[in-house]
Parts: structure tokens; C-alpha cells; sequence
């Protein structure tokens, strides 16, 4: 039995024109498909990072995996206690409770499709992060938020060496 209800067409397309786009001229997220248009499979989207731009600081899911595909460009990735660098059409899959951070490599820009699974309703949570980016929201309502989408910070001091603070 599968997850996903398709629509009318056999599946759920989602055009780049349309979906969601939020972010600044150094960092997008376009948001393609939540887990309410899943039926909970997957939430999905497109983060786009110019070089050396940060992307999530360390976080865990307690409930999903998380996978990143390297579109474009290099990115740099916290998992666990390491850190490495997926070049263009690298793999990379975060099993649940796993510590990851990401960012686009200092030379090189990053264009990453993100797949949580199973799928959580994120969208709002982008949209805040939006908001807080851009001074609209306080950014304890990042920390007030982090059951709601099993999306828990953390520290590390792995990802500080890697990523110091410009």
C-alpha cells in the first residue's frame, strides 16, 4: 500500500515555476511537496547557496531520514563527528538522531534537492526561518518550534572547527 495519493494525472508534479520560492540573493528554499501533499512519504525541497554560504546549522530528526543530492556546486556537511564535501551528484543520507549541518563549500556555490522521509510538515518552518532571515520574526520562535518540526539544535564543536564564524 502506498503512502502517496495521486492526483487525476497518476502522480504529483510539482513545476519549478510554481512552487514556493523564499530566501535572499545568497540562499533560496523552493518548496516543492509537503507531507499533506504526499500522504506523509516525503516533504521535499530545492536549497540553492551561493559559496561559502551556511545552509542549516547542526540539528537532528528524531523521526526521519534526511537525504541531500548535489545538483550543482560542492556542499560541505556535518554527519555525526564528521565533515565532508559532496561535489555534484553526490549522495548523502542522514539516518534519524543523526547530529548534520550543511553549507555551500567557501569556493563554490551549492544546488541541493532535500528529501525528508517519511515526510514532516516543514513548510512553515521554512517560512519562518524566512521570517526570522529577514528581522520580521524572533528567533526563539525557531527554538519554541523544534518538536512541532522534529527539528532539534544541537551543538558541535566538529562543525565549529569546520565552519568558522565570518
Amino acid at each position: 500500500m502506498s503512502l502517496i495519493t495521486p492526483n487525476a494525472q497518476g502522480g504529483i508534479l510539482v513545476r519549478d515555476a510554481e512552487a514556493e520560492l523564499l530566501g535572499s540573493a545568497d540562499s533560496t528554499v523552493r518548496l516543492f511537496a509537503d507531507a499533506s501533499t504526499t500522504g506523509g512519504a516525503v516533504s521535499a525541497q530545492r536549497v540553492t547557496l551561493t559559496a561559502g554560504t551556511d545552509g542549516a546549522s547542526p540539528h537532528r530528526h528524531t523521526g526521519s531520514a534526511e537525504l541531500f543530492f548535489v545538483l550543482g556546486g560542492r556542499l560541505q556537511a556535518l554527519a555525526g563527528d564528521s565533515v565532508i564535501t559532496a561535489d555534484e551528484g553526490d549522495f548523502l543520507l542522514v539516518p534519524p538522531g543523526l547530529p548534520h549541518a550543511f553549507a555551500a563549500e567557501p569556493d563554490a556555490g551549492a544546488d541541493v534537492l532535500i528529501v525528508i522521509t517519511p515526510g514532516v510538515e516543514r513548510f512553515d518552518y521554512f517560512r519562518l526561518l524566512d521570517r526570522v532571515s529577514k528581522g520580521t520574526a524572533d528567533p526563539r520562535e525557531l527554538l519554541d518550534s523544534q518538536e512541532r518540526f522534529d527539528n532539534f539544535f544541537v551543538e558541535s564543536a566538529t562543525w565549529q572547527r569546520a565552519r568558522p564564524r565570518r
